[in-house]
């Protein structure tokens, strides 16, 4: 029987080439990040949220909410800042803009080589004008329904599309490809709503790092994907991966539990790929669990010294960890979050 419960790449294993690639020079932001309401919006990766937040400022239509912005982001690219995130409608970067569209959109908002779809900056606020753009059109439009899901199809097909259909395409347009997309988004607003999951204070990498990986509780567990550039679709290896009996990580864009700490210290610390090899490379520095601090690493194994799983202390005796198939990225009581006897320690990165 295929085990759903596998929790983590536990040590040396052949990941697929696009689960190994490292592209450390796009997971931070350069120069000084807007001065802007943070305000109202949760689950968001740092390096999107200022930008979401400028974007929505410059538009003149109260309808473009961060919210509504960081629906769209989830489900254009799950936040993607790898520059491998390209559609096979060529469609590019964390808001999957295709060429002719991104050339007229797209601005160099950091100064960094240009107009770049796959910069965060860059395609956030390129985003926030063209959804911004749609909106008015919608408004002037006259056509009846919610403007939002109204510039969302324009978004996905055109707005040439929703003229044509006299609002958002029917299903059976593109293979109900707008339709779902429309539906999805609207759905997944309210998950962006509101007050962050987990409020962490403090400076310094550990807290730095479980601030970054707070903003992906609710990002679901895949075996074998995720990395330093976010969740990526994983693998099954035969035991691994599997869901009441079929392949679930390799159609799920996600986070193991190792991918989601190796994450969350990139790149001001650039830990291994698994929870053995994290473990390897921190275990000079063990932590007592009356010292432990937010951020800490947390390491279960098995009988016989196999380390299985890994998670960030997140304080208040709780742990921030991508738990197994099946579930998403959750914050836990220490005690409840893997049998206690399978506990072995604590490092700092």
């Amino acid at each position: 029987m295929k085990s759903a419960a596998a929790r983590c790449l536990a040590g040396a294993v052949a990941l697929p080439v696009a689960a190994l690639i490292v592209l450390a020079g796009l997971l931070t932001t350069a120069g000084a990040e807007p001065a802007v309401d943070r305000g109202g919006l949760r689950g968001v990766p740092p390096e999107f949220e200022p930008w979401i937040h400028r974007a929505v400022a410059a538009c003149e239509h109260p309808e473009l909410t961060p919210a509504l912005m960081a629906a769209q982001l989830q489900h254009e690219s799950g936040f993607s800042t790898s520059r491998t995130t390209v559609s096979t409608a060529s469609a590019m970067g964390p808001a999957q803009f295709i060429q002719r569209t991104w050339d007229t959109w797209g601005r160099d908002e950091n100064g960094k080589n240009g107009a770049d779809p796959f910069d965060v900056p860059d395609a956030v606020m390129a985003q926030g004008r063209f959804m911004c753009s749609l909106l008015g059109e919608a408004k002037r439009s006259g056509l009846s329904g919610d403007v939002r899901r109204l510039a969302l199809a324009g978004y996905n097909a055109g707005w040439g599309a929703v003229l044509r259909f006299r609002g958002v395409p029917p299903k059976e347009f593109a293979n109900g490809e707008t339709y779902r997309y429309v539906k999805t988004i609207m759905k997944l607003i309210k998950n962006f709503e509101g007050s962050p999951a987990l409020s962490v204070t403090g400076s310094g990498a550990g807290a730095d790092a479980l601030r970054r990986a707070a903003a992906r509780v609710g990002t679901p567990y895949a075996w074998g994907g995720g990395g330093p550039g976010g969740p990526s679709r994983g693998f099954c290896d035969g035991r691994n991966g599997f869901l009441r009996g079929r392949c679930s990580a390799s159609h799920t864009e996600g986070f193991d539990c190792s991918s989601l700490v190796q994450y969350a210290y990139w790149p001001h610390t650039r830990l291994p790929r698994t929870a053995a090899a994290q473990y390897g490379a921190t275990s000079h520095r063990p932590i007592a669990r009356d010292q432990l601090r937010p951020g800490d690493l947390l390491f279960w194994s098995r009988r016989g010294g196999d380390i299985y799983h890994v998670g960030l202390y997140a304080g208040d005796g709780q742990v921030l960890h991508a738990p197994r198939t099946g579930r998403n990225v959750e914050v836990q009581p220490l005690t409840e979050a893997m049998p206690a006897r399978d506990f072995l320690g604590a490092t700092r990165a």
